[in-house]
């Protein structure tokens, strides 16, 4: 996988980042019991659990704040999103021998499953971009701060966030006002009104929110907030408007976890197709 962070094991404990999307379809598989899920330092992956130490030392709220200032200003320059994808495809780990899918085919197996069950249109849309904003790694963003389970920061961290012991290493756990339920915020002030760590979701959100529908830009802000949508948590944050969107990330879910390994797309079959839809919601350049 090409990136140029280039500070060797704290930016690229994985492999490559589907090391991290298999990590995640193995967690969430259907049918694994709570207590099997719970029970990640006898079975995690080494790596993944290196990532974690390192996402949840460094995911601070001056951190994230700092990365919205950063890079949510759009200041990349004009671009489509095929331009994109095609710039997204370069993340393809060429030793890597157990896949050789571009990382559009790997979007498409995610649309291509929600075209196939019937859904809206936007559905179909929101699962073909909701990666897009994993061009941040060939920005220099290390891994850490570009995928893995996304979670409010300035307020108490969830136990039912995936590791939480090495929350102990973060700054902001030596910051009392940081350390209540509520935290900076109020209750039910609503997520838009929280900063969540950051990653490839904030990023691709903020990239096409202006496009898309509302239901659409809540799959791609927090279809990685596995804390909420998997179990529950946070509920305390959100406010009516949210508890009502995640019905549309809870349903996205299932087709970003488990239609990688599906059969390959074939891209010139479908091109037209996802020309028109993509035309359908953007123009022809947006800012990145």
């Amino acid at each position: 996988m090409h990136s140029r962070a280039g500070d060797g094991q704290t930016s690229a404990p994985l492999r490559n980042l589907e090391e991290w999307d298999d990590f995640l379809a193995a967690r969430y598989r259907p049918g694994k019991a709570q207590e099997e899920f719970r029970n990640y330092q006898a079975d995690a992956n080494p790596t993944v659990t290196e990532f974690y130490r390192q996402n949840h030392a460094h995911q601070t709220l001056d951190f994230v704040l700092a990365k919205k200032k950063e890079f949510c200003a759009l200041t990349r320059g004009k671009k489509s999103i095929w331009e994109m994808a095609k710039f997204l495809n370069t993340l393809v780990d060429e030793s890597d021998p157990d896949t050789n899918l571009t990382q559009i085919e790997h979007l498409m197996q995610t649309s291509e499953a929600i075209r196939h069950d019937g859904h809206p249109r936007w559905f179909v849309l929101a699962g073909f971009i909701h990666d897009l904003g994993k061009v941040l790694c060939l920005w220099g963003e290390p891994q850490w701060a570009v995928v893995g389970d996304t979670f409010p920061v300035g307020c108490a961290w969830s136990d039912q966030i995936v590791f939480p012991e090495f929350f102990a290493a973060n700054p902001d756990d030596q910051v009392p006002e940081y350390q209540t339920l509520y935290g900076i915020y109020e209750p039910h002030c609503g997520l838009e009104n929280a900063h969540l760590s950051w990653g490839h979701d904030e990023y691709i959100y903020t990239v096409t929110r202006n496009h898309l529908p509302e239901p659409a830009q809540y799959v791609l802000r927090y279809h990685s907030f596995y804390p909420a949508h998997k179990h529950g948590a946070y509920t305390y944050l959100m406010n009516a408007r949210d508890e009502r969107m995640f019905d549309w990330v809870r349903k996205f879910n299932p087709y970003d976890l488990y239609s990688k390994g599906t059969e390959r797309p074939r891209f010139k079959e479908v091109k037209s197709y996802y020309e028109d839809l993509v035309s359908e919601f953007f123009p022809d350049r947006i800012a990145w």
